[in-house]
């Protein structure tokens, strides 16, 4: 990030708090760059487009008070504590259609680089390194501002990772614990010279603010703000978990781009209702494509002419039209 970056912290541990305070952020610091660190105590954080029950381990989750709370980005479901720190980077997106996560995931790769870590950018959105999973990052687009944010696993617990996520079989052969420990690693491990969590969050907000930063705090008024989003948003039920009607038809796939879960209700041969879940990466909501399909007639034909209208490669990150089509007309099962 070049020029000088407004630096940002949250001040609070509460994951609810937290996510309302960035997306605060998001929409209302308009112009420049910024760069917030932040963490969340035992918290699993689902992605924008995820069936929420379908992604965590519901009686592992309460015997150990995790919280479940939904983020504004696409991808998948993480766990965080407080071996975990979370970046946020949020400037002009530019030329969407030349956006690319490299854009952001470079500085930090060659961050942790700095520490004397093999780390990389691999796959759709993860950082490895020595090839073990150590960050996973998501986007969101609002009004020509881009939230780019991603998980730093330094000192995490692999067992409540393992633990508190219902592991897609997918993604995995097993869905033991073990195999989850075995794709994702701790910072901390790999370091040629072991340091604490907080010295890496100040050696962090110094590398990843290349041209210097100003600490910057919200004013009381805008912390009010934050916290009304937070209780009207993030602390409830209907957007952390929504409502989950019985569907007609509904398919599951995975794509290149990410899986993709389809939920159907169709009546007199129209489409009443329709979700699309999963973990592909999504930088803007579904919301409007959703809305625009009722009342479309249950044919390919007609729904592509509904797709054609949106962006969807905003919407859907890498799964094409096609996909989607395929999801919703080749491969249901009607219940």
């Amino acid at each position: 990030m070049s020029n000088t970056t407004i630096y940002m912290e949250t001040g609070s541990c509460d994951p609810r708090y937290n996510l309302a305070f960035e997306e605060y952020v998001l929409n209302n610091r308009v112009e420049g760059n910024c760069l917030l660190l932040w963490q969340n105590d035992n918290t699993i954080v689902i992605g924008q487009n995820q069936n929420a029950e379908a992604e965590i381990n519901r009686s592992f989750v309460e015997e150990h008070h995790i919280t479940v709370v939904r983020r504004m980005t696409g991808g998948g479901a993480v766990y965080h504590d407080l071996g975990n720190l979370n970046y946020s980077f949020i400037t002009d997106a530019g030329d969407t259609e030349n956006l690319t996560m490299d854009t952001f995931t470079r500085p930090v790769v060659e961050a942790l680089r700095g520490l004397g870590l093999e780390a990389e950018a691999s796959g759709r959105n993860d950082i490895l390194v020595s090839g073990k999973k150590v960050s996973g990052t998501a986007q969101r687009i609002v009004k020509g501002r881009i939230l780019h944010h991603g998980t730093l696993l330094f000192d995490s617990n692999p067992t409540m990772v393992a633990g508190a996520l219902n592991v897609d079989p997918a993604k995995f052969q097993s869905k033991s614990a073990k195999s989850v420990r075995s794709r994702i690693g701790n910072i901390r491990s790999f370091l040629p010279r072991d340091m604490e969590l907080k010295e890496f969050w100040d050696y962090l907000k110094t590398a990843l603010a290349a041209g210097g930063f100003r600490m910057e705090s919200l004013t009381e008024e805008e912390l009010l703000e934050v916290r009304k989003l937070k209780e009207t948003k993030y602390d409830t039920w209907e957007w952390n978990f929504g409502r989950s009607p019985k569907f007609d038809l509904t398919n599951k796939c995975r794509f290149d781009g990410g899986s993709l879960e389809v939920g159907l209700c169709v009546e007199h041969g129209a489409i009443q209702n329709v979700v699309f879940y999963g973990d592909f990466l999504a930088v803007t909501s579904l919301q409007p494509l959703t809305e625009a399909m009722v009342g479309c007639p249950f044919r390919e034909e007609e729904a592509a002419k509904v797709l054609e209208g949106f962006p969807l490669r905003e919407m859907f990150g890498g799964i094409t039209e096609t996909e989607i089509l395929s999801a919703m007309f080749h491969a249901g099962d009607l219940t």
